[in-house]
């Protein structure tokens, strides 16, 4: 018994000795382990930290070398600014020198001027002593009056002036004839001398200046579908090349190529260009050109002082800024024909506000919104009867090419001063109104069919595209309308080379959740 409980407190004892000895192993080799995990996890973090701080670096670097490029621009821009301020300034001291030498030459006329005046009115009153002292001679030697010798001389001249009157009335009536004609060449030229304006000859291209290079392919888009989108929309040819920093928005018509070019500036600088947004900014842009239409109506009547215009008649004339005629910019030749009226009217001795009111209108039946098949002069008097314009303002219309008789002086004077805005030398080109009015044919040829929702003649003419409603023309009407309209084409129209029919049908599918 003693033995066992011996072997027993032995056992005991070795088992606690072992757990013991073991738990100092478990405890060095887990310390071990702890401090290799601690090692490895410093040498990460080492290795991390010297990563971040040269990825810190490069960012630096390359923040500071864009500061840099930025500060170097607009240094550039700065000293151009200032180039340009100074050239501005040395014009200007220019102007003030010219115009102090002017003021000084006038100074010494108006002295002159002041000098001569004393001399007459000196001369003026010896003349009248004089004749005073004449007159009493006179008195003194025939026993009469100055009074009974006056009306004795009158009696006496009475005669004589009656015969020698009919004399001469008919000299001076040859001499009119004779001298009439240059008369009114001389208030025709005096009145071209005080109008005298700068001419505007339209083109078809405008340019669109873009900061870089890079934009130009965030305007074509992913496989061409921006560009593609807004020439859709526009009717405007848009070029991109390898012209430096600027876009060439080709078109025949001028409210399209603003609305191209408006609508680019606001797409560029708000930096979204996809289909959806090119749509939206497209709309909003066609509302603003109409809003721009008629406030400059409105601004191109106060300048002339003429007042109560009806609105329709104020957006009209806002119309003619994007209207040419052979050329000549519409609006600018409207205010040139009425100023000129205004001055020959005054030389005339005709009311010129009236003249100047029917020079500004003369043209109006060239800017309807639908264009009826009458001459503009016989569309613009009716539209000016319409809006309760007075008869001479609507007959002057009416009569500017002689389609109806003329019925007051002021008729003739607007016709006149319309010749003389179209006659003077590079006011005018035939060609480019020629080249327009054939692109606005083939337009229309095509808005002829059935199912033809818009059409664009871009590329000078040498591309008609058509697009047609989804829902009114199937795949195989579209091409029997490209394969109809290049055979009406071909045996109604004039062209060089060849005119290539692309006919765009698009469907869409639209739904909304609510």
């Amino acid at each position: 018994m003693p033995n066992i409980l011996l072997f027993v407190i032995i056992g005991v004892s070795g088992m606690i000795i072992g757990g013991l000895i073991t738990g100092t192993i478990l405890n060095k080799a887990l310390e071990r382990k702890r401090d290799a995990l601690l090692k490895e996890a410093m040498d990460k973090a080492e290795v991390i930290k010297k990563e971040k701080i040269l990825q810190a670096k490069e960012k630096f670097l390359q923040l500071k070398t864009e500061h840099e490029k930025f500060v170097h621009e607009k240094s550039e821009e700065i000293s151009k600014n200032e180039n340009r301020l100074k050239q501005k300034e040395g014009t200007i001291n220019q102007k003030i020198e010219e115009l102090a030498k002017k003021q000084k030459e006038i100074g010494t006329i108006k002295q002159n001027l002041q000098t001569q005046v004393d001399i007459v009115s000196k001369k003026q009153s010896d003349l009248d002593k004089a004749q005073k002292v004449q007159i009493e001679k006179l008195e003194s030697i025939s026993n009469l009056s100055a009074l009974e010798a006056k009306t004795q001389l009158i009696e006496n001249l009475k005669e004589e002036a009656k015969s020698d009157a009919l004399v001469h009335v008919k000299d001076i009536i040859d001499e009119a004839r004779i001298t009439a004609n240059t008369e009114a060449k001389k208030i025709i030229i005096e009145t071209i001398q005080r109008t005298a304006t700068e001419h505007a000859i339209e083109n078809t291209v405008s340019v669109f200046n873009i900061e870089s290079e890079e934009i130009k392919g965030r305007i074509i888009g992913r496989e061409g579908r921006n560009i593609r989108t807004l020439e859709s929309l526009t009717g405007v040819e848009i070029i991109i090349d390898d012209s430096p920093d600027a876009i060439l928005l080709s078109g025949f018509d001028p409210v399209r190529r603003e609305i191209a070019r408006l609508s680019l500036h606001k797409l560029v600088t708000d930096g979204r260009i996809h289909p959806a947004r090119i749509e939206e900014v497209v709309a909003k842009t066609r509302k603003q050109i109409e809003q721009e239409i008629n406030e400059t109506g409105k601004r191109v009547s106060i300048d002339l002082g003429i007042h109560n215009l009806h609105h329709e008649l104020l957006r009209m004339i806002g119309k003619m800024k994007y209207r040419s005629s052979y050329g000549q910019n519409l609006l600018q030749h409207s205010i040139e024909v009425a100023k000129l009226s205004a001055t020959m009217a005054a030389e005339l001795g005709i009311n010129p506000k009236k003249a100047k009111r029917a020079g500004l209108l003369h043209d109006i039946g060239k800017v309807p919104d639908n264009e009826p098949d009458l001459p503009h002069a016989i569309l613009g008097m009716k539209m000016a009867e319409k809006f309760k314009e007075k008869p001479e303002i609507i007959n002057a219309i009416g009569a500017h090419h002689d389609e109806i008789e003329m019925d007051n002086l002021i008729s003739p004077i607007v016709q006149v001063c319309d010749a003389i805005s179209g006659a003077r030398p590079g006011a005018r080109r035939e060609v480019v109104e020629a080249y327009i009015e054939r692109l606005k044919h083939l337009e229309e040829l095509a808005l002829s069919y059935p199912g033809v929702v818009k059409t664009f003649a871009i590329q000078a003419g040498r591309e008609l595209r058509v697009i047609v409603g989804a829902e009114k023309v199937n795949d195989l009407e579209a091409n029997q309308l490209a394969f109809d309209l290049s055979k009406k084409i071909q045996s109604e129209m004039t062209y060089p080379g060849q005119i290539k029919i692309t006919v765009i049908r698009e469907t869409r599918a639209v739904q909304y959740a609510k």
